[in-house]
C-alpha cells in the first residue's frame, strides 16, 4: 500500500486532482466529507459542536448551519481550534478506518485540505501539492463559487501559505492554467505514484 497526502489550498483544484485520481484507481479518503459525515444529525460530533458553540449553528431541521459556523470560526483562531479539535480527532479515526479497509496493493489518497497546517506529511509516502497562484484561487472562489471577496481572503488567510505547502510537497502540480492542462499532470503523478 502506497499512502498519499493530497492537500492544496482552497480553490486551487485540489477536488478536481482528487476525482482525476479516484477515475484512475485510487482509493480517495476525502477528510472533507468525513468531516461532514462526523457532524451529521445524531453524532456525538455534532453534540460536541452544539456544546462548544450553541444551538445557532443549527438549521431548523437539526443539521448542522456549515457557513454559519464558518463565518464564525474563520474569523477567530480560538473558535477555529476549538472547532479542529473537535471534528478532526474523529475524522482521523474514519480515515484510519477506510485507509485499513484498502487492499495491500492500494494507491491510497488521504485528500486532506489542512494536512500542512497540522503538521501531518510525515504520516504519508508521498505529500502532492495541488499549487495555483493566490490571485487564481480568488478569482475561482469569486466567480466559480460565489463568495464574497472578503469571505474567500478570510478562508485563504486562515490556511497555511502557498509557500508552507510548497516546503512539504514531494510532488506539485501546477493548477494555475486551464482544467485541460490539469489531467496530463495528474496522470504522470499516478503513474509515479504507482511505482512507488
Amino acid at each position: 500500500m502506497v499512502k498519499v497526502g493530497l492537500t492544496g489550498g482552497i480553490g486551487a483544484g485540489k477536488s478536481e486532482v482528487s476525482r482525476l485520481l479516484a477515475s484512475y484507481g485510487a482509493v480517495v479518503v476525502d477528510a472533507d466529507k468525513i468531516a461532514r459525515e462526523v457532524v451529521e444529525p445524531g453524532t456525538p460530533g455534532l453534540a460536541a459542536v452544539v456544546e462548544e458553540f450553541g444551538e445557532g449553528v443549527l438549521t431548523p431541521d437539526g443539521t448542522l448551519d456549515r457557513p454559519k459556523l464558518g463565518g464564525i470560526v474563520f474569523n477567530d483562531p480560538e473558535k477555529l481550534k476549538a472547532l479542529n479539535a473537535i471534528v478532526h480527532p474523529l475524522v482521523g479515526a474514519r480515515s484510519a478506518e477506510l485507509e485499513a479497509s484498502a487492499g495491500p496493493d492500494a494507491v491510497v489518497v488521504h485528500d486532506v485540505p489542512l494536512l500542512t497546517e497540522n503538521g501531518l506529511a510525515p504520516l504519508y509516502d508521498t505529500v502532492v501539492v495541488v499549487d495555483a497562484a493566490p490571485q487564481t484561487q480568488l478569482d475561482r472562489l469569486v466567480r466559480l463559487r460565489g463568495m464574497a471577496e472578503d469571505e474567500a481572503k478570510s478562508r485563504m488567510a486562515a490556511q497555511a501559505t502557498r509557500e508552507q505547502r510548497l516546503a512539504i510537497a514531494d510532488l506539485v502540480i501546477d493548477n494555475d492554467g486551464p482544467l485541460e492542462a490539469l489531467e496530463p499532470q495528474v496522470r504522470a503523478v499516478w503513474e509515479r505514484l504507482q511505482g512507488a
